[in-house]
């Protein structure tokens, strides 16, 4: 007699909600797919890191194997998820058909342009790890271009850094940034003179970081204009065209460079049976994170439209875990014939790093800003990075540059020798 198989829970995205489902779920009896396009997780919150050459790609990464190495009843699909469909249960990618009795999705977010014309096709994001890196290229190649260019607008132009959006990500990649070019690229490129390279940040609110209290956006601000970065306010861009950005003030900012960072919207993946959205694109859940209407689906992360007291989440990390978390219990009590529980968040604060010994963050009713806000950004996601070893890396190269600016990935490769030494490193660490 054949033996009755383990219900399965299919988990499209190894983001940061869908590899802790993932890991809670290995271990409780069922059978656990894990579903994404690469093999490895990426570290979002140091992208930016990456692509202003102070941390390497691999360092950011980890391995999705390794992370369920010794769990029980767990299958990995390298594969994209080209098409959901709900009332059979299936998931199908380019390669096969993979029924599911749960379904978590934790697809993450994408760039939202927000129907600026041009702003899809001339600006750089940086939402993915292949994205940093191709940021980093141009970056370090607009240098190399930079000391050979004779005419000097063009010089200028190839020196001049746009970032449009004054969120998180932005004001970390600015102030990196521009202590790049302050640091090891002046030693790097002693004949340009590098007064004249400009980091322009783009806000098209009253304040920086606006999901924060005005006065910690009033401190970014000024502690970004002390850096040198040229930050403007109320400014909103409205076309991009190639190596120049248009604002609705009838100014235009001519640009090598010119980097998106202001907003996503959820990456929804495609599915047979219509879906209902809200804002960004995101699906509707009921609290519990199931789909409306569908108790064997779930979605979390920048996928799932969550309000809480009144106000949709944000979109962050440690909302995407704890709803990882959440939908993973929730599955397990379904299994035993209870009623799912109501997901609710637990804020633990925000921490968003500015520059050198500066940085902003909020926990509970306390704001505070400079060294303690800097350390504890450090502090926190060197503890939640995974992997020893890419904690070691990761912490060598801060202390590198923080006692000597070193810089140490200030390298221009190819996406596909990217590529292969990242999983060349997935190779070494899997065999260990």
């Amino acid at each position: 007699m054949k033996a009755p198989r383990h219900r399965r829970v299919v988990i499209v995205g190894a983001g940061f909600g869908g590899l802790t489902a993932a890991k809670m779920l290995a271990h409780s009896g069922v059978e656990v797919v894990l579903v994404d396009r690469n093999n490895y997780h990426t570290f979002i919150p140091m992208l930016y890191q990456v692509a202003t050459a102070e941390l390497k790609p691999e360092e950011i990464v980890y391995p999705v194997r390794r992370f369920l190495r010794r769990r029980s009843n767990f299958r990995f699909v390298m594969a994209e998820v080209k098409r959901i469909d709900q009332v059979n249960q299936v998931v199908e990618t380019e390669g096969s058909s993979i029924p599911y009795d749960f379904l978590i999705l934790a697809t993450g977010s994408q760039s939202q342009f927000l129907g600026v014309p041009g702003a899809p096709d001339y600006t750089l994001p940086m939402n993915t790890l292949q994205e940093a890196v191709t940021l980093r290229n141009h970056i370090l190649s607009c240098f190399e271009q930079a000391v050979q260019e004779e005419d000097p607008m063009q010089r200028l132009a190839l020196l001049t850094f746009v970032i449009v959006g004054g969120g998180p990500t932005g004001v970390e990649l600015a102030g990196a940034l521009m202590e790049l070019i302050c640091g090891p690229l002046a030693k790097d490129y002693p004949t340009l003179n590098l007064q004249q390279a400009q980091v322009v940040l783009l806000q098209s609110g009253d304040r920086l970081i606006a999901d924060l209290p005005k006065s910690l956006g009033d401190y970014t601000q000024k502690r970004l204009r002390q850096m040198g970065v040229k930050v403007h306010l109320q400014t909103k861009v409205r076309q991009v065209n190639p190596k120049i950005v248009h604002l609705e003030d009838g100014s235009a900012i001519s640009a090598e460079t010119i980097i998106w960072t202001a907003g996503l919207e959820a990456a929804r993946p495609a599915t047979k049976q219509e879906l209902s959205t809200a804002f960004k694109g995101k699906i509707v859940v009921e609290p519990t994170l199931q789909l409306p209407g569908d108790s064997q689906v779930y979605a979390i992360g920048d996928l799932a439209y969550v309000e809480q007291d009144g106000q949709p989440l944000t979109g962050v990390a440690p909302e995407a875990i704890q709803q990882g978390a959440a939908v993973a219990r929730n599955v397990q009590r379904q299994l035993r014939g209870l009623s799912p529980k109501p997901f609710s968040y637990f804020n633990k604060g925000r921490l968003a790093i500015i520059g050198r010994n500066a940085g902003v963050g909020q926990i509970g009713k306390l704001n505070f800003t400079g060294f303690l806000a800097w350390f504890l950004w450090l502090s926190v996601h060197l503890c939640y990075l995974p992997g020893i070893r890419n904690r070691i890396g990761v912490l060598i190269n801060w202390i590198c540059h923080y006692f000597f600016g070193l810089r140490p990935a200030r390298l221009i490769f190819s996406q596909s020798s990217v590529k292969t030494k990242i999983s060349k490193t997935m190779i070494e660490r899997n065999n260990k």
